[in-house]
């Protein structure tokens, strides 16, 4: 198959690229806003760059490459920023999808779109597929409405959906749970950590791999593409402490409502993934297994 990626420098499109390269069976076509930050050689795939928010540049990429599958990675997740910079949101959350469908429309290619469990209230979570959506911030409305495009489309379309994904990426430029817990308890900062959201957190290896069983498949439909736990904050960052042998003493358990943040999470998500392992068979790791690989990465 030919593969094109979008979001290629982003931690998710990093651990794609180093997938299906190590894989071996496909053609990739990497893409990003601006220069490559990939730290592999550009003779085992092609880098292109790519403004997806600029309906021309999608369109003449895709008709330039004509891929079997395009896996789209590319968004802005940053749940406060997309509630207070709402224009930018939707260009690179909303346009840019319409765009790609326009894109798969004129070539053919399968389209696989990333989203979210924020596209829920979080009122009764875990969610399966067919769990009603109702968005509370700006982010999971942006989310929804990307998946409403798809709905309304002709086009050979996946979508994945996940939360709240963790890893390792090659500049660590992007921290996480385990990371922010390991610092933290390291240099006997005081932390306060939420025990009452539910998640399922998700280890950015088994998403793309998710990812990658989809678009071989060119599987149609939802799919929940998450851990298989399902944690409060606090419990994973108990776990982590427990893996790394670190005092707790300076960390607190807390309540959602003593933290002000500008966009509203939902209070207990977390999905559930029988139909990926039983259509698909994707097999995540738990977070225990998660922990310890982040921390093999920290030390390479």
């Amino acid at each position: 198959m030919k593969i094109l990626i979008t979001g290629s420098n982003g931690l998710l499109g990093q651990k794609l690229v180093q997938l299906i390269l190590a894989k071996g069976e496909d053609e990739l076509i990497a893409t990003a806003r601006g220069a490559n930050r990939l730290p592999i050689p550009e003779e085992k795939y092609t880098y292109q760059s790519l403004d997806i928010t600029n309906r021309a540049d999608v369109l003449a990429t895709i008709e330039r490459f004509k891929p079997d599958a395009v896996v789209h990675t590319a968004a802005m997740t940053n749940v406060d920023q997309c509630e207070t910079e709402q224009e930018a949101c939707w260009k690179l959350n909303v346009d840019a999808v319409e765009y790609l469908i326009e894109a798969c429309e004129n070539t053919g290619a399968y389209l696989l779109h990333l989203s979210t469990d924020f596209i829920f209230d979080g009122e009764d979570g875990p969610y399966d597929e067919e769990g009603k959506p109702n968005p509370i911030s700006y982010y999971g409305e942006s989310k929804l409405a990307a998946e409403e495009l798809l709905f309304k489309s002709s086009i050979s379309y996946g979508i994945a959906r996940t939360v709240l994904v963790y890893g390792i990426a090659h500049d660590m430029s992007r921290n996480n749970i385990i990371l922010w817990v390991k610092k933290s308890l390291e240099d006997k900062k005081e932390i306060k950590v939420v025990d009452d959201q539910l998640r399922s957190p998700t280890l950015a290896e088994d998403l793309a791999m998710g990812c990658y069983l989809m678009a071989k498949q060119k599987a149609e439909g939802v799919f929940n593409i998450s851990g298989k736990d399902v944690l409060t904050p606090y419990q994973m960052a108990i776990k982590t402490a427990d893996f790394f042998n670190l005092d707790i003493s300076t960390m607190t358990k807390a309540d959602a409502s003593t933290f002000t943040q500008t966009a509203k999470r939902p209070p207990r998500t977390g999905l559930i993934i029988e139909k990926a392992r039983t259509q698909l068979g994707y097999e995540p790791r738990s977070f225990d297994e998660g922990i310890a690989i982040v921390a093999e990465q920290i030390k390479a």
